[in-house]
């Protein structure tokens, strides 16, 4: 089978989303199994939850990476450019390797039936270039929910939980009960686990499951105060001590230079993002999330409002997203983006105009258009709502592809 173009292997991955979200790890584990992975002198941090996921395992990875050990992150998605997801060392994996690691995986999976899906493809192709890249330590965040995610189908050192709440409510079940049920899914016989402090019913479920298990467990309340951190927002002490309490459950040996290092250096884009002094990017995406953005905005900027750029994906609880975020926003600026499973600008606007009456707002074909318009005010700019639409924004103003535009070159 020929090698792939990094255009032509994308556009064979991407392709493979038509087989739809197929939770079950027999697929994956017979990738794995086909590959030889993970490596078997890799410690692996495991991390689920629904918010905090990404910033919690970058805060892992720049600590571990300060500390001097060659590192493996795995996040998703991505915002910009595919090659997000996979990092060693800070570093994104090149075109050069997407192409090579799709062309192998693509001709090993030539006659398979069922088909694996585009994350079990994706998890397979940062396993086996971890292992080609001899990583030490490899940060797994999940995809959705954890029990029957691709990524849980690996052994790790430690189980992490970060706050869960409600989202992705069609495949994880319509309660916190059912949702935390499939977060605490990473839970292994015997694999220590430290969580965030939780709401009282994913507490309770999260407890079963770790006693049921046999796993230690460890709730860490206390945040991380004595030190800065480079993301901003108090919620951030929290995901921090979340971090340091990981890596030491893991038995991975950090000095306290390296842990002060790696907390002010870590870098995590459209986590209340500051591009500039007037525009703040954060990809806020459901209700919890939304929630935190505001107490997070008013930390940062007390009573002033913001001119909210705001897009969303149809499958969000948009009226408690905007419910949350209403105190916050001047003006609403809804712009369509460049996504089918986009919520319309016009769709939008109704739900805003339902739960709040005067809220002022209009609607944009575009992103640019949104924000020359937001310009001509003199208010902070917050642009928000989806992680593909932090994504588009990002590109935009950095005079790149966005994701879908790469996907399609």
């Amino acid at each position: 089978m020929p090698r792939l173009s990094y255009r032509q292997s994308l556009a064979w991955l991407f392709n493979t989303q038509r087989f739809g979200i197929k939770l079950g790890l027999e697929n994956i584990q017979r990738l794995l199994s086909a590959l030889d992975l993970p490596a078997h002198d890799e410690r692996i941090i495991h991390v689920a939850g629904t918010n905090g996921k990404g910033s919690t395992c970058a805060l892992i990875d720049s600590i571990c990476r300060s500390a001097g050990y060659r590192t493996g992150l795995f996040t998703s998605p991505h915002l910009v450019t595919f090659r997000e997801r996979v990092q060693v060392n800070g570093e994104m994996i090149s075109e050069k390797e997407v192409a090579a690691g799709l062309t192998k995986i693509r001709a090993l999976l030539r006659d398979w039936n069922p088909h694996p899906t585009f994350f079990e493809i994706v998890t397979a192709l940062a396993l086996d270039h971890f292992l080609n890249r001899e990583v030490e330590i490899v940060v797994l965040e999940t995809g959705m929910g954890g029990r029957l995610d691709a990524t849980n189908a690996i052994q790790p050192a430690v189980s992490v939980l970060t706050p869960i709440d409600f989202d992705h409510q069609k495949w994880l079940g319509d309660t916190l009960t059912k949702i935390t049920f499939e977060k605490a899914g990473i839970i292994k016989p015997g694999v220590p686990v430290v969580s965030a402090s939780q709401l009282p019913e994913a507490e309770t479920v999260i407890r079963s499951r770790a006693m049921e298990c046999g796993a230690p467990l460890d709730f860490v309340k206390e945040p991380i105060e004595r030190l800065p951190i480079g993301l901003p927002g108090t919620h951030q002490q929290e995901n921090a001590a979340l971090a340091l309490s990981a890596l030491h459950t893991a038995g991975v040996e950090i000095g306290e230079e390296a842990i002060a290092n790696g907390l002010s250096n870590v870098v995590w884009p459209a986590r209340f993002q500051r591009w500039d002094e007037r525009i703040t990017i954060d990809g806020a995406h459901n209700p919890s999330g939304a929630r935190v953005l505001a107490r997070t905005w008013r930390e940062t900027f007390g009573n002033q409002q913001a001119a909210v750029l705001l897009a969303l994906l149809q499958d969000k609880d948009a009226a408690a997203i905007c419910a949350a975020l209403g105190p916050i926003a001047y003006r609403w600026f809804l712009p369509a983006i460049q996504s089918e499973r986009a919520l319309k600008p016009e769709e939008l606007r109704i739900i805003i105009q339902d739960r709040l009456p005067d809220a002022s707002l209009a609607v944009f074909p575009s992103f640019g258009a949104a924000l020359t318009e937001a310009r001509e005010d003199t208010a902070p700019i917050l642009i928000t709502g989806s992680l593909h639409f932090a994504g588009e924004a990002l590109a935009a103003l950095r005079g790149e592809p966005t994701a879908f535009e790469e996907c399609l070159q």
